[in-house]
């Protein structure tokens, strides 16, 4: 029986933290064993905001190298660079001739760039969810683990299939979001004001790349509060958080010493030791994270084989993709 595909890509801005380990690169690495899985870098997407294209390279390579040391295979799967499979781009074209100003324009992601960077509205930045869709269909992607914040981006990308599928002939199949668990793991910042970001306020992210000092620098700095009122209170999101990244990386034993601790607590009487708590949780946390952040290291290090894998890659990606378009251009009548 064929496997069904899976695809994911990920922007190449910034450092990869320890919520996307968590909300989407674990279930990757469940999901090759299971699945025909394309994971690639997007690094044109990347190009909407204008960064430095000097250090671009590398980000793709650190991404790369982050990906495969939290357990992808590369062997299993199609790891590459969007960039080197040209077909997507003739591919988001064809979809361009489908999709209308007034449907992009409303894109909630659209209008929080526009607001973002108002003197950078480029034609790609209203374009992105063809690309997007691009992305996924020309690998006849039928599950794409999404957040909530991409699940618009998914829906259009079916419309465009839908109307490719209407005015050509039934060839794209439509894409549905997917995740392995029904309520994924959040991972806040730890100052308590949003979630971990690849670039912006970084003291209050953890990255896959972070060394051991820096690890408990920011871990000590997390928001706390006075402790509980009463017996059993409710936490606070950004207590709760500290208690959700222990649970992911410290003992049960470790975990129930302060949650009892916790739930033991009222004013007056304190029995929860927050620096304490969160020594604990930095010691297990720099030694959680140091095996992914020294194989990353190695593999950026290791530019044969780095090499070598995006090729690989490549070559595995541009398979898939050039089969498709072959379907496309003959619906088309560009063949």
């Amino acid at each position: 029986m064929e496997k069904e595909v899976v695809l994911s890509g990920i922007r190449p801005t910034g450092f990869l933290h320890l919520g996307n380990y968590f909300g989407a690169m674990r279930n990757y690495v469940r999901m090759q064993d299971d699945y025909n899985c394309y994971f690639f870098v997007a690094n044109w997407h990347s190009l909407t905001t204008h960064p430095d294209t000097k250090e671009l390279k590398n980000s793709v390579h650190r991404v790369i190298a982050e990906n495969i040391a939290c357990g992808l295979d590369p062997e299993k799967v199609a790891l590459y660079i969007q960039s080197d499979v040209p077909e997507i781009a003739e591919l988001y074209l064809y979809l361009n001739m489908l999709a209308y100003k007034g449907e992009l324009e409303k894109t909630v992601t659209f209008k929080d760039k526009v607001r973002q960077q108002p003197d950078n509205v480029n034609a790609g930045l209203l374009t992105y969810p063809v690309l997007q869709a691009a992305d996924i269909l020309i690998h006849r992607a039928v599950k794409v683990p999404v957040g909530k914040d991409q699940e618009q981006h998914l829906e259009m990308a079916r419309n465009f299939a839908e109307r490719f599928n209407y005015r050509y002939g039934e060839v794209l199949p439509l894409p549905y979001a997917f995740n392995y668990d029904s309520e994924l793991v959040r991972i806040m910042s730890l100052d308590g004001t949003g979630k971990m970001s690849k670039s912006e306020n970084q003291m209050a992210t953890l990255y896959l790349a972070d060394d051991e000092d820096t690890i408990r620098k920011k871990i000590m700095k997390a928001k706390t509060d006075q402790g509980p009122e009463t017996p059993g209170s409710a936490k606070p999101d950004y207590i709760q958080n500290l208690f959700t990244l222990m649970g992911l990386v410290s003992t049960p034993d470790t975990v129930k010493k302060f949650e009892d601790d916790f739930n033991a607590s009222s004013a007056g009487n304190c029995i929860i030791r927050y620096g304490d708590m969160k020594k604990q949780l930095a010691e297990d946390m720099a030694r959680f994270i140091r095996p992914i952040r020294e194989k990353a290291a190695d593999i950026q290090h290791n530019k044969e084989l780095l090499s070598r894998i995006i090729l690989q890659g490549a070559d595995k990606a541009r398979a898939s993709a050039s089969a498709t378009l072959q379907l496309v251009r003959e619906a088309v009548g560009m063949n």
